[in-house]
């Protein structure tokens, strides 16, 4: 199953080539910040079966040991790598071309979720990462 994407200015583009190992929502303070929005929607993938290319690709070491990268032209945040899964990338779901395809399992340290954001999907929740 071959999957791909880009960023909103078309900058960016990746292709996974294997489904991903997890699909869920983060809700950290620090995943809200680089997403401006209520929480993160990730795929995890092995990096070994995603290709990321572009000119415009650029990282940021938001805090020790994570790695997020972003299109520098439109500002997209495109990835998500953190030394706790050293295997894995973790790419935004709304980047894909059929992110409809991508179906959450579960959300990720709701101790810090928004206080308005109601969680009635009926999908685990986890204090820390769920994967």
């Amino acid at each position: 199953m071959t999957m791909v994407g880009q960023c909103l200015c078309g900058g960016v583009t990746f292709e996974a080539l294997d489904s991903p190992k997890w699909v869920g929502h983060c809700h950290c303070p620090s995943c809200r910040k680089a997403t401006s929005a209520a929480f993160a929607s990730y795929a995890g993938f092995e990096k070994s079966q995603v290709q990321l290319s572009g000119a415009t690709l650029s990282q940021y070491k938001s805090s020790p040991g994570i790695v997020r990268s972003f299109c520098n032209k439109c500002g997209s945040p495109v990835s998500f790598e953190g030394e706790a899964w050293p295997s894995e990338i973790h790419l935004h779901v709304g980047l894909f071309e059929t992110p409809e395809a991508l179906i959450p399992t579960g959300h990720s340290y709701v101790k810090t979720r928004l206080s308005w954001v109601k969680l009635d999907d009926g999908l685990p929740q986890t204090h820390e990462f769920n994967s």
